[in-house]
């Protein structure tokens, strides 16, 4: 069959190049197409209970993630050239396409009891135009005895200042956001050039922005760098320019394909699908390296390039189909978990695997076809003396060593089981930043100082019309809660409806800090009468008042407690929302009030979840499919057994050290064992289809098929080993602490397949072979 489909290719390769051509301009068009993607999470399905809560909590409240903090810490604040400067950032920032709303000091307003209309006038403390040092020492003073800002706007004991920029939900979720976070940065760094002072910058939206960023120049140099990198491994091994250009259309087809793809399913660039273009480049070069290792070596044998084609298509089709079936399993089993961005990655991954195994059996043939014979400089990688006595010491240690070998393999195993026994589960929203970046470090100024920055909600439902505003036990409840809601180290002080009616209190009574306190039975009634904000004063229009207005619901039945906390990661947080629920219980009855936690932390843990036991099941279904491909292909269960071996032992080891030298699972290092299996596997079935092939050949003796094989794919298992390693390799200068650990778990799990592939595997082979007939 395949013979006869290389006679095929070879006949009709003019219509087939033509073919190829048209598939590659009209994705090369879809292509240029494909956009980044700017939301921050979708790792949950959109019918999942923590998901369905988010969403309408959002369509009642508004965005919770979208506030870009601009942190200070000096204590020269209200000086008068710096008050002025930091003021003037402020106005700076309102001008901004795409800027909400700005909460901060130099904006701050108190509330001015007026007698003679029973209102309360909200009115700016610090007049908006350039003050001399007396006017700002007299805002001061009002400022510093408001308690409503102290822990919001600043930190007293650390002089640490805050200013919040509240972005347009709708640029927050498009490429525009792009424009405005880099004014907002532009800005403040100009500010703290000025003032020959530090700004620190954080929120999701800075986070998302940068992070999205990122992603798109990494791509970039990733694909640039894996290219440039498999072109200078081909041209070592082939000596052949024509020959390298081949093996790089093929795989740059692929990468197009790829891109394509997403924009045809209507997919954007995440960091996960970010990946899939150098991992095309890195899978693509194999196959390449196999088609021409079989032309190589069959023409170096017959002089004939015709039969030469052929019979590469012949020997090596089945071969390549198997290992991209194989490869493309390890990344379409993402496709059948429940998160988004996993059923992306995975679709994609798979969908192009199987493509490039098309591109590379069509392509390769017919421009063989069309290319000179290859020289014999060309082949002389065929008869390399140093991998040669490789090969030998291979075959010695398979034919002579298997007590050693399965010796070796079980006390690796065991080393490997007690570091498996250490493994922890855990993730941070920024835990993929090295330690030194200014997104981590900014992050961690804001929580030392504000205690953190990461939103969660917290929504009571008093199922009761009115039940907020006018029950004062409801108010009394959801204030005792985020009073035990401070005594969490981890929790910044939140805002409720409660801290807005102790503000108003104070200024019911001129202002005297003192009775910053939750209004009793006697003092609501009159205090009801000021809280509507005269339209003529500067509350119509200020940030006090749309702070306090998003608390409640229009019909005053639901009640939202806001809250900033540190990024405590998915081991801690869940112990966190626990305790949180106990004080929730015990404060709002069942029977009586539905409390909700929400907001982007809880869909962050929850999304770690899924992904985490979503990558465990895909390991699972790859492991059940690539056996059963196994098993059709070979019909034997010691075939299987010999096949699954040799991979089961590189991820344990892999799962080994990552718990000896402490890297947790996490979504991002869970993703390596699917990888590796799914690439891993490519080596033992090139190794066993040859196996298959040179049996009959060598009249059913075990050891001669084994000793054949070694030698006749060992070279170019070597080769494409080292193609695979060092594009891998790659990954480990991302600026992501995942992607480096896709890069050096992976290599490492490659090495160690290479090695139980060409020892532990013929070894097996032996060992559980049966005799041969006489």
């Amino acid at each position: 069959m395949w013979q006869r489909l290389g006679k095929i290719i070879l006949k009709y390769r003019i219509p087939f190049l033509i073919a190829l051509v048209a598939l590659t301009a009209i994705m090369t068009y879809w292509a240029s197409k494909v956009q980044l993607s700017y939301e921050f999470s979708r790792a949950i399905p959109t019918n999942h209970p923590a998901s369905v809560t988010y969403q309408e909590f959002k369509k009642k409240f508004g965005e919770d993630g979208n506030l870009f903090v601009i942190g200070i810490q000096t204590k020269e604040v209200f000086n008068e050239n710096f008050f002025n400067s930091y003021a003037d950032l402020q106005r700076k920032l309102k001008k901004v396409n795409g800027v909400e709303d700005i909460i901060g000091m130099p904006t701050a307003v108190n509330l001015v009891k007026d007698s003679a209309t029973e209102k309360l006038n909200a009115a700016f403390i610090f007049p908006d135009r350039i003050l001399n040092q007396s006017e700002i020492d007299s805002g001061k003073s009002i400022f510093l005895s408001l308690p409503f800002y102290q822990h919001l706007l600043y930190n007293p004991s650390t002089d640490a200042w805050l200013m919040g920029v509240r972005i347009n939900r709708e640029i927050m979720n498009s490429k525009k956001r792009v424009g405005v976070a880099r004014e907002i940065i532009a800005l403040a760094d100009e500010f703290g050039k000025t003032n020959n002072t530090t700004t620190y910058l954080s929120g999701l939206p800075y986070i998302r922005t940068e992070i999205s960023t990122r992603i798109a120049n990494e791509m970039r140099w990733f694909l640039l760098a894996s290219v440039i990198l498999s072109a200078l491994i081909l041209l070592l091994f082939f000596r052949s320019v024509s020959s390298m250009l081949l093996s790089l259309v093929v795989v740059i087809i692929g990468v197009i394909c790829s891109l394509g793809t997403m924009h045809l399913l209507n997919y954007k660039i995440t960091l996960l699908t970010a990946l899939i273009p150098p991992l095309i480049v890195v899978i693509g070069i194999p196959n390449c390296i196999y088609f021409l290792n079989k032309f190589h070596t069959t023409y170096n044998e017959t002089s004939n390039k015709r039969e030469a084609l052929v019979t590469m298509v012949g020997r090596m089709g089945i071969v390549t189909l198997f290992c991209n079936l194989a490869a493309a399993i390890g990344f379409a089993v993402f496709a059948l978990t429940r998160s988004e961005v996993l059923r992306e990655f995975g679709v994609v991954a798979g969908i192009n695997i199987m493509l490039l195994f098309f591109i590379s059996l069509l392509l390769i043939p017919i421009v063989l076809s069309f290319l000179p014979s290859p020289k014999s400089r060309h082949m002389k990688y065929l008869d390399n003396p140093r991998l040669n006595r490789w090969l030998d010491r291979l075959e010695r240690w398979s034919m002579n060593h298997r007590k050693l070998i399965y010796g070796i393999t079980i006390g690796l195993m065991i080393v490997a089981t007690l570091g498996i026994f250490r493994l922890k589960s855990v993730g941070f929203i920024v835990d993929d930043l090295p330690k030194t970046d200014k997104i981590y470090t900014d992050l961690k100024f804001f929580e030392r100082n504000f205690k953190g920055v990461m939103p969660l909600e917290i929504l009571v439902d008093t199922r009761k019309k009115y039940g907020v505003s006018r029950n004062l036990g409801n108010l009394l409840r959801i204030d005792s809660l985020s009073q035990f809601l401070v005594t969490m180290p981890e929790i910044a002080r939140p805002l409720s409806i409660g801290e807005g009616l102790k503000f108003a209190k104070q200024a019911f009574f001129d202002g005297d800090s003192s009775n910053y306190t939750m209004p009793s039975s006697y003092d609501l009634p009159v205090l009801a009468e000021y809280l509507s904000f005269r339209k003529d004063s500067a509350g119509s229009k200020n940030s006090f008042a749309k702070l306090i207005s998003t608390f409640m619901d229009s019909s005053r039945q639901q009640a939202r407690i806001s809250i900033s906390m540190a990024d405590v990661g998915s081991a801690r947080l869940p112990i966190i929302l626990d305790t949180i629920r106990q004080k929730v219980d015990q404060l709002f009855p069942k029977d009586k009030y539905d409390v909700q936690l929400t907001g982007t932390s809880i869909t962050f843990l929850e999304g770690s979840r899924f992904i985490i036991n979503g990558l465990k099941e895909s390991i699972l279904w790859a492991f059940g499919l690539i056996a059963l491909c196994m098993l059709y292909l070979f019909r034997s269960f010691r075939i299987l057994l010999c096949s699954l071996l040799p991979n089961v032992i590189p991820l344990a080891i892999t799962a080994g050290v990552m718990g000896w030298v402490g890297i947790p699972l996490k979504p991002s290092t869970v993703l390596v064992f699917s990888v590796a299996l799914g690439i891993a596997i490519d080596i033992t079935i090139r190794f066993l289809i040859n196996y298959k092939q040179e049996l009959p050949l060598q009249g059913g003796d075990l050891e001669k098929t084994v000793i054949e094989t070694i030698h006749s794919t060992g070279i170019s298992i070597i080769y494409t080993s080292l193609v695979l390693i060092a594009g891998f390799i790659i990954f480990c200068f991302s600026g992501f602490g995942g992607t480096q650990a896709l890069g050096w778990l992976t290599s490492l799990t490659l090495v160690t397949a290479t090695f139980t592939n060409l020892v532990l595997l013929p070894a097996l082979l032996i060992g559980l072979g049966r005799p041969k007939k006489r």
